[in-house]
């Protein structure tokens, strides 16, 4: 039995390392969020009391001019954001075989995400 041909600028989609890209960043966007999920706690924990401005500072601190809540708060969004596109990417291309269906429902999973990071950067950056 030969080996498989490459036939012009087609590549061969089987075979070791397909995928590996995509596990790397599931495994490291979710340390992102495990990381910024404890920084959350310990906040929560050392907060005197909860309330609407202990809750916007645990978003809003800064770390001499650098606003590190809210870079850290975009790390931890873009990692969720990330993690799930390539989680829900994987779903359609697992269980969706029309090609037409899996494009219109991966471009509505797009919008989405899109929309979710537009949403976040106009609630979190206009602290």
């Amino acid at each position: 039995m030969s080996a498989p041909e490459r036939i012009g600028v087609k590549r061969l989609v089987v075979g070791a390392h397909y995928g590996t890209i995509d596990f790397i960043v599931q495994r490291v966007t979710a340390v992102v969020m495990i990381v910024y999920t404890l920084i959350l706690f310990l906040g929560y924990l050392f907060t005197p009391e909860l309330n609407y401005d202990s809750w916007r500072h645990l978003f809003s601190f800064k770390w001499g001019a650098f606003p590190m809540g809210q870079v850290l708060a975009t790390l931890a969004f873009v990692s969720v954001v990330w993690h799930a596109w390539v989680g829900v990417r994987d779903i359609w291309m697992d269980y969706i075989t029309h090609t037409g269906w899996r494009l219109f429902l991966q471009s509505l999973t797009v919008l989405w995400l899109v929309g979710a990071i537009v949403f976040f950067v106009q609630i979190v950056w206009s602290l």
